[in-house]
């Protein structure tokens, strides 16, 4: 069997896709097709490292924009993180994949407090690793976590999961002309405004070279076929 092209991944999880159709909450079914996605990397020898958001249970701009102070807004959102990444270790363990929650808010109970050592010495164990209450500050998103921690962890790249198959110039379920990119380069994300992450995650990513796959959740194998060097979804990258 073929080598995988990479070593050590970061995938980013939205709090909305544990949600499914719903939309709000968790979906079960989901939450163990992306744990049967993991584990196929996993067998591959790839150590995997996740963000997930936690939209599906809070939205902390949502919140501000209802009259809750926006830094306690955020700091909700970061607990509806730590939430999911329990429901997500819980799902990895029941297939047999060794798992550890850190966060950037310590929560000793349920959690270890985030130490950058730490997590490599867990992925380098063959632990898939989970990262939950974003960065530890307001004002920051996950995927800006997801870049951080990519980086922090030496991650080779990020794998932005997503419920389309790639970036378009435009909504594809709104506009049946939208334009699909196979390729783009970062300055482009930034200043097409294209919404791949948000900019200072992409900023993250450009100033230390590391690319973002942004692909189809939903079409199961994605993940390991990309892991495996397949071309899926549209890749972001500096010039090569």
């Amino acid at each position: 069997m073929e080598s995988p092209k990479y070593h050590r991944i970061m995938l980013k999880l939205s709090g909305e896709a544990l949600a499914g159709e719903r939309g709000f909450g968790l979906d079960n079914e989901v939450v163990q097709r992306i744990a049967r996605q993991i584990q196929e990397v996993v067998n591959l020898g790839t150590e995997v490292a996740v963000v997930v958001g936690g939209g599906n249970f809070w939205r902390g701009v949502t919140a501000s924009a209802q009259g809750i102070d926006r830094a306690t807004a955020d700091y909700i959102g970061m607990l509806s993180t730590v939430m999911n990444a329990l429901v997500l270790q819980d799902a990895f363990e029941k297939m047999g994949m060794e798992t550890r929650v850190l966060t950037a808010i310590e929560m000793r109970e349920v959690a270890e407090p985030y130490i950058r050592r730490r997590a490599i010495r867990h992925l380098e164990k063959g632990r898939v690793v989970i990262f939950g209450a974003g960065t530890g500050n307001p004002f920051f998103s996950t995927d800006t976590a997801a870049a951080l921690r990519a980086i922090e962890v030496e991650a080779e790249i990020i794998l932005k999961a997503t419920k389309v198959d790639g970036v378009y110039d435009s909504d594809p379920v709104l506009d049946p002309q939208a334009k699909k990119f196979d390729d783009l380069r970062f300055i482009e994300v930034l200043n097409k405004r294209l919404g791949v992450m948000d900019s200072t995650a992409t900023s993250l990513c450009m100033d230390n070279n590391i690319p973002i796959v942004v692909f189809n959740l939903n079409e199961f194998g994605n993940i390991k076929r990309i892991v495996m060097g397949e071309k899926i979804g549209t890749i972001v990258k500096e010039d090569d």
